[in-house]
């Protein structure tokens, strides 16, 4: 095939295994032998519309086949997926819309008043395509299952080679503008082989596409490499955690991705103890440090948690935790995948001493080519073929890595650095506390100090004294918030990292209770 990349994925399963479950969906299973075909015709329907290489096609909506089929689709006719945030207010969206220059836009049910709102905005677009019927507005977007119908199967061998761009996948945006990682083909094709050898991932994968797949780890944490190795990928919606567990059991899960937030939510559940996980075999969690009572739920109900660290710009799969190592080196974040490299360096570049904590740089064929129409941000970050991850870790004697916290979220107080996501893991550890967050806030002997906001779980009741006399029986009296904000919850993004600009937006240290 002259086609190298993703598009060749499909067709090449078709030769191989065509027999095989390639999605499930609310009911419907497809084979890949039908996947392919539903490929092909999307291929054509784009085309018919006018994509031809190099034009950018975007993708709208929450969990739906239409991503993959989109996504493999532009791979067919040399064209770019963009995966937009289906949680995006119309004005956000627009950026993304514009700034990538799409000329396509399939959207979800949930977004046909947003294409009306933006139709107008957005001349560039030839066509707005409704995924499913669309459940308001959205009359005049093209209905894409009677394009499919109408458009012919043909197999297609466009020359597409690893190094062109595969999709560019906006950044979530919690400082300023978001900014469009390129990732080429072999970008995801080494990740998806990458996550295959780091996570076990073979034919028989039964993985849940359970993260939303306009985000990297959704996407490319375990339904891509699935599928390159003729798995199934069973695609929801969204989370929900009763539905989530049902689907676990009922589909019998192997794997899949989800960040910890996720993860708590299922545990917390009555039904959690009872249900039948006996076909999962592992879980990737990232996303953010995982705190340890987290893990050691799910390693209670026999499940392997391996830790993993990764990024939108690295497609995203840098380290994971091998399962062998998954309580010896519990809350460690793994060591490198095997086709990429890691370092950990001081601010003057050199590399630091174990356990030193430094900044973690990452190296290899899944690190993206940079941001698109951004030369000078992408001259920030790929430094000598290094990609510079702004996160802040260490590495033991071993060569494990951890990951401390992000640089901008660590808390300098009087000279010494705290990291929140070390303080967030022991508050969770605290009885009564179901959520918590930590960020610094001035003040005026310090420079700077912790400020914790606390979710109480469901009935119990919290004192902000208290839970700072507890923190201090498992911390150092510096890393103990000095002050501590109850909370009904906490402002999440759509993968359900918290956003903790918002909480620096809502709290001051003169409305905090402190002790």
């Amino acid at each position: 095939m002259r086609n190298a990349g993703l598009g060749s994925w499909p067709e090449r399963r078709l030769r191989i295994s065509p027999g095989r479950d390639a999605i499930w969906f609310e009911g419907t299973t497809t084979s890949h032998g039908e996947f392919a075909l539903r490929v092909r015709r999307t291929a054509a329907a784009l085309a018919d519309l006018g994509v031809g290489p190099g034009d950018r096609v975007a993708w709208i909506s929450f969990n739906h086949p239409s991503a993959l089929e989109t996504l493999y689709a532009c791979g067919q006719l040399g064209a770019i997926w963009v995966p937009v945030n289906g949680r995006l207010a119309a004005p956000e969206a627009e950026y993304v819309l514009s700034h990538s220059g799409a000329v396509v836009v399939v959207h979800g049910r949930e977004h046909g008043r947003m294409a009306d709102e933006l139709r107008g905005r957005l001349p560039d677009v030839r066509a707005w395509v409704a995924a499913e019927a669309p459940l308001e507005g959205g009359a005049d977007s093209l209905p894409y299952e009677e394009l499919l119908a109408a458009a012919d199967p043909v197999p297609r061998d466009e020359a597409v080679a690893l190094d062109d761009p595969c999709l560019i996948m906006y950044t979530s945006g919690t400082t300023g503008r978001p900014k469009g990682a390129v990732l080429t083909h072999g970008n995801m094709t080494w990740n998806a082989v990458n996550q295959s050898l780091g996570f076990g991932f073979g034919p028989t994968e039964r993985t849940l596409a359970l993260a939303p797949m306009f985000h990297i780890g959704g996407l490319n944490g375990t339904v891509n490499p699935s599928l390159l190795q003729g798995g199934c990928a069973v695609v929801v919606r969204g989370f929900d955690p009763a539905g989530t567990l049902s689907v676990i059991e009922e589909q019998r899960i192997t794997s899949f991705f989800a960040v910890p937030t996720m993860l708590d939510a299922m545990a917390r559940r009555p039904e959690f103890a009872t249900r039948d996980l006996s076909a999962l075999r592992s879980i990737g969690a990232a996303g953010a440090p995982l705190p340890l009572p987290t893990l050691r739920t799910w390693q209670d109900r026999g499940v392997t948690m391996q830790q993993g660290y990764g990024m939108t710009e690295a497609s995203p799969g840098c380290t994971a935790l091998a399962s062998e190592d998954a309580e010896r080196k519990i809350g460690s974040a793994g060591k490198p995948l095997f086709f990429t490299d890691l370092r950990v360096v001081r601010p003057d570049g050199s590399d630091v001493d174990v356990d030193e904590v430094g900044e973690v740089l990452v190296q290899g064929p899944n690190v993206m080519a940079g941001y698109w129409n951004d030369p000078e941000r992408t001259a920030e970050v790929l430094v000598d073929g290094w990609y510079r991850t702004g996160d802040a870790g260490s590495l033991d004697d071993e060569g494990f890595l951890y990951i401390r916290d992000r640089y901008k979220d660590m808390i300098i107080s009087g000279g010494e650095n705290i990291y929140p996501a070390e303080v967030e893991s022991a508050l969770l550890e605290l009885p009564g506390v179901d959520e918590a967050a930590v960020i610094g806030v001035p003040d005026e002997t310090w420079g700077e100090v912790g400020l914790a906001v606390v979710v109480p779980a469901p009935g119990a009741v919290l004192d902000p004294a208290d839970v700072r006399t507890q923190l201090r029986a498992r911390l150092a009296a510096f890393k103990v918030p000095k002050h501590v904000q109850l909370a009904d919850e906490l402002p999440k993004t759509a993968t359900g990292k918290v956003r903790k600009p918002d909480l620096r937006d809502r709290y001051l240290p003169t409305k905090e209770t402190s002790a």
